[in-house]
């Protein structure tokens, strides 16, 4: 049994080397030809006043004078350190942006992923027990409808019905505008959390929903399910025997892999409700040309992903007797 774990976890992180390596490549290459100026995003609108000689001496700071395979093998010498450079826009290590951000957003990705996946894996039932029914058919709706709604696109609205015409939640940031930070409270900070973490529950539902409502449907269909309806089980008592077991672990499954939609999704909500995390910090970071900081943030999300996607096979692995004492899957 121990070597199997040894044998499982070296698998896990030899796939996770070789995806950091590849990540790290294709940005970097991407990166590099990109259209944007990393020296003019620097500068901003003081342009005009940078003569030749400045812009120079920028450009050899940042080490951007440098071929780009030169600056590669820098990048990585120093990745190898544990150094992840410095960001040009914060004039701080990377590592310290990124855990400052990712603090700020880690609240709300948590609210957003719980909430979505309860709520979700609720409709899923809800809708498979009433099949056809009149229930069912509004959860599908919603589901559909939601499914091809584009994130900022629900920000957008959600930020005009209950902050602009109600009035009932801020506009955007983390904290109120103006507010020393040992000033602010935990309700300052939740108010301000609710519009970007709802946007992101709302369509985060959609997935869990459908996946949950087929495979539950599957399950009251099966032969096994129909015995026990001809011994005179039914509704709750019939679902928590036979249909709750078999379709909370692959929706578990599915929602941890979910990591990469919903860091996604924060990209989008946080610029528009100018949510100051890490998704902010991306764009931002892609916008003004900041190339440790974006090198960085995309290595940490691709750890991000392969986190949960990882807990989502451990989790599976001890939930099910079956992967425990069969063949690993590698």
């Amino acid at each position: 049994m121990l070597q199997r774990i040894f044998t499982y976890t070296g698998w896990k992180l030899l796939r996770l080397a070789t995806l950091l390596i590849a990540i790290g490549i294709i940005s970097f290459i991407l990166v590099s030809n990109s259209p944007i100026d990393p020296i003019q995003a620097y500068i901003g609108a003081d342009m005009m006043r940078v003569g030749p000689e400045q812009r120079q001496l920028i450009t050899e700071y940042w080490g951007l004078d440098l071929p780009p395979l030169e600056r590669f093998v820098q990048w990585v010498k120093a990745l190898l350190h544990g150094n992840l450079g410095t960001s040009m826009i914060h004039r701080m290590p990377v590592a310290d942006v990124i855990r400052e951000r990712f603090a700020s957003s880690v609240s709300l990705l948590a609210f957003s992923w719980a909430v979505a996946g309860l709520l979700g894996f609720t409709a899923g039932i809800v809708a498979a027990m009433n099949k056809d029914k009149w229930a069912d058919r509004l959860i599908k709706w919603y589901c559909y409808m939601l499914a091809s709604t584009p994130t900022f696109w629900m920000g957008l609205l959600l930020l005009m019905v209950f902050a602009v015409w109600l009035g009932w939640l801020p506009v955007g940031l983390g904290v109120p505008a103006g507010v020393l930070d040992e000033q602010v409270t935990w309700a300052d900070r939740i108010e301000h959390m609710v519009l970007p973490a709802l946007t992101l529950s709302i369509v985060g539902i959609a997935p869990i929903a459908l996946h949950t409502r087929q495979k539950l449907i599957d399950v009251l269909a099966s032969d096994y399910v129909l015995f026990a309806r001809a011994r005179g089980e039914q509704g709750f008592l019939l679902f928590r025997r036979h249909g709750l077991r078999n379709i909370a672990l692959p929706a578990v499954s599915l929602h941890f892999a979910s990591f990469s939609e919903l860091f996604g999704g924060s990209v989008l909500a946080e610029q528009v409700f100018s949510y100051p995390g890490l998704g902010q910090a991306t764009v931002e970071a892609g916008l003004r040309g900041d190339v440790p900081l974006l090198l960085g943030i995309v290595l940490f999300s691709a750890l991000f992903v392969f986190a949960g996607n990882l807990i989502a096979d451990v989790f599976y692995r001890l939930a099910d007797p079956r992967l425990r004492e069969g063949r690993l899957l590698l």
